[in-house]
């Protein structure tokens, strides 16, 4: 049954828990998958050019492509979860004031860091292990794809988070699927039909873009039908009448998003300045490990989404057996995702590799040395799905509970305390390999701390 010809009343309160894992995770698993599209499909086109340089500069700015979702998911998680909440308690002139202000902050920042990175994108980007052979490509991709495009990317995302969580999960994984399929129709378009041979990056960057804009504009407008009937609006004047308390709520959730997904960002930097140190090669192994990884991610990740607003209003009506119940279930499929994810992986890491870096044109040499390297890297690194899944799953399960000092607790021990750390240590012990052993070896020491985490905050909400 289609999620319109349920009540949002009845989605959250009465269908099984499986069900409504379905209709609220199928969508966002498509959308969360398509999204990838974004980011891989111009990994894709551009490895057909046999150019490791211009794959090593799309690893470089997906950093900053990152910090989008860190500054999304600040109002966007922090006012979503907030929302489902105030439904579950009933309160829907409170959650239009919230809905209000989360749009609003989402415009605010989008233009106040596309105006940061345009100031200081040379540095920024050498910082973030730009060499002289890249640098050139990740400032074409960083112009149109971040100082022009952030402010539509960080709204899109703000907006599909805003639907998601009062019950319209489909329309918000449409609007990101529909920016990821004219992406995929537009790349190749750009990069060999319009733009002359050596300015591949730059065609990617313009379809990301155009692709951006449209998701954008489609969000818009249905966000704007949903509040005919959701706690939604873009008034953002009533913005100015949020609630303190309510205020306090949003960030209180969204920081630590935020602030998770920026540790995330701050990691991927570590990744890529400790493999930019051996070679560029060796960067973009890592680039392409980083970007075939992101898909078994992807589906847990939608997954959760699915789980939080049902657990986000279920604990706000009180109804703690349905919101136990929902918290295992997630988990469970997540963990099942995982452990075929590794599966496959190892099974066909080569293949999948190779799709991302064609061996067969000009520069064949270095792009098998890449591909050799990116095979082996992934085989390791794929070891760590089911402990991301749990750390992931912990942390959206207590932004749902409106938990924000666990969930800013995990994210500052998950990677500053543990991950980054071990990658430095097992990195100078032993080379790349050692580089790609530290993820499993850090987030199964996080999933422990996530677990006792979550089990204490449930035991005494």
């Amino acid at each position: 049954m289609q999620t319109s010809k349920l009540s949002k009343t009845e989605l959250f309160e009465h269908v099984s828990i499986p069900r409504a894992l379905a209709i609220m995770g199928i969508p966002t698993i498509i959308s969360q998958l398509i999204n990838l599209i974004y980011n891989m499909v111009d990994a894709f086109f551009i490895g057909r050019t046999g150019n490791s340089y211009m794959v090593g500069a799309t690893t470089v700015t997906l950093t900053l492509t990152l910090l989008n979702v860190a500054f999304a998911n600040l109002f966007g998680v922090g006012g979503g979860s907030l929302i489902a909440r105030l439904m579950g308690q009933k309160r829907t002139e409170a959650g239009r004031q919230v809905s209000a202000y989360a749009v609003r902050g989402a415009i605010l920042i989008g233009l106040s860091y596309s105006l940061l990175v345009g100031l200081c994108m040379n540095p920024l980007l050498r910082l973030l292990g730009a060499s002289d052979a890249t640098v050139d490509f990740a400032r074409q991709y960083t112009l149109y794809v971040i100082v022009i495009g952030s402010t539509p990317t960080v709204l899109a995302l703000t907006l599909s988070h805003l639907l998601r969580n009062t019950g319209y999960s489909a329309r918000a994984s449409f609007g990101l699927s529909m920016g990821g399929v004219l992406n995929m129709l537009l790349d190749p378009l750009f990069m060999f039909v319009i733009l002359p041979r050596g300015q591949e990056v730059q065609g990617a960057a313009l379809a990301t873009l155009i692709s951006n804009v449209f998701s954008c504009g489609y969000l818009l407008l249905a966000f704007h039908r949903a509040s005919a009937t959701a706690p939604l609006t873009l008034r953002l004047g009533l913005a100015r009448g949020i609630e303190r308390e309510n205020r306090r709520a949003l960030y209180a959730v969204g920081v630590p998003s935020a602030v998770l997904t920026g540790l995330f960002d701050v990691a991927s930097v570590c990744v890529n300045v400790l493999a930019a140190a051996h070679d560029d090669l060796v960067l973009a192994a890592f680039g392409i490990v980083m970007k075939v990884e992101r898909i078994p991610n992807a589906v847990n990740i939608g997954i959760c989404q699915g789980m939080m607003p049902i657990v986000a209003y279920n604990y706000a009506a009180g109804n703690r057996l349905r919101m136990r119940a929902a918290v295992r279930t997630a988990r469970y499929y997540g963990l099942l995702v995982s452990g075929i994810s590794i599966l496959l992986l190892e099974l066909f890491a080569r293949p999948v590799t190779n799709l991302f870096l064609s061996t067969s044109s000009e520069g064949a040499g270095e792009a098998l040395k890449t591909v050799v390297l990116a095979t082996s890297c992934l085989r390791v690194r794929c070891l760590a799905a089911p402990a991301q899944l749990v750390n992931y799953h912990a942390s959206f399960s207590l932004q749902a509970i409106g938990n924000g000092r666990y969930t800013m607790l995990h994210a500052c021990v998950r990677e500053l305390g543990i991950y980054i750390p071990l990658m430095f240590l097992l990195d100078g012990l032993f080379g790349e390999i050692g580089l790609a052993s530290a993820l499993p070896a850090g987030e199964g020491l996080a999933a422990i701390f996530a677990l006792w985490l979550l089990r204490r905050a449930l035991k005494h909400d």
